[in-house]
């Protein structure tokens, strides 16, 4: 399938979307404390998209049942949102999509819960800052295997792993489209199709601790790692513009 180039009109309102994105998570920072629900949480963030004009995408997609994934601790990705109570010392990641007027945004980060440990400040860490390189790295005509071996080099190098067989996508009219973007190189770095003006796509790093196995729960859809261990998770959308990548998810 080819991947779509957006023009300028198109690229300003998945902007426009993207920014109520990161609206919404600067809000739920602020709002966010021990002793509330991951329910209460989805319930404040619904909300406050809506109020911005915008529609919570996740709701309903694929079945999900909540608007925002709140993913506590082990989980890594897709955390349902339930009444488990969150308290001082957890990290939180929160995954934020919307629509509006037929165009998506969409953008995650791991916040701490309070006071947290300094393995815990490194593991959250290294989702952001990976997110950071690998946008910086991008070019036009560089591929998207190279993306991935970027990011997963870089997740290496502080001692972490990519969790497997998830991965960053293309968006547009659809919440996800081509491209796939692994954090993890499969194959070789100059196979496949090269980054292009005018593609719009989400770079997500996932971070486990030990392996990047991963493991679904019983509710279907929390993805955790076989280690069991705390994994972080952060994304930007962006839109590559004049040959490098612009952030559409930020304030």
């Amino acid at each position: 399938m080819a991947i779509t180039l957006r023009k300028p009109n198109e690229i300003a309102k998945l902007q426009h979307a993207g920014g109520i994105v990161a609206k919404t998570l600067h809000y739920l920072k602020t709002q966010i404390k021990p002793g509330m629900t991951l329910r209460e949480i989805d319930t404040i963030g619904d909300r406050y998209v809506r109020e911005l004009g915008a529609i919570p995408s996740f709701k309903g997609l694929y079945g999900f049942s909540g608007s925002i994934c709140t993913s506590l601790n082990e989980v890594c990705i897709h955390g349902v949102p339930n009444d488990i109570v969150i308290k001082e010392g957890d990290i939180l990641g929160l995954d934020i999509g919307t629509k509006l007027d037929g165009y998506y945004g969409d953008a995650a980060i791991t916040i701490p819960v309070g006071a947290i440990s300094d393995a815990d400040e490194a593991l959250i860490a290294c989702a952001k800052d990976a997110l950071y390189v690998a946008i910086e790295a991008i070019r036009v005509e560089m591929r998207f295997k190279e993306l991935s071996k970027i990011l997963e080099d870089f997740i290496r190098s502080r001692g972490f792993v990519p969790l497997r067989n998830y991965c960053g996508h293309g968006i547009g009219t659809l919440p996800h489209s081509e491209p796939e973007i692994p954090n993890y190189l499969d194959g070789k770095p100059n196979q496949g199709p090269k980054i292009k003006n005018g593609m719009v796509f989400c770079i997500e790093p996932m971070i486990c601790q030990t392996s990047g196995v991963a493991k679904v729960l019983a509710d279907k859809w929390s993805v955790v790692s076989e280690d069991g261990l705390r994994t972080s998770h952060y994304e930007h959308q962006v839109a590559v513009i004049d040959g490098k990548a612009v952030i559409l998810t930020e304030l």
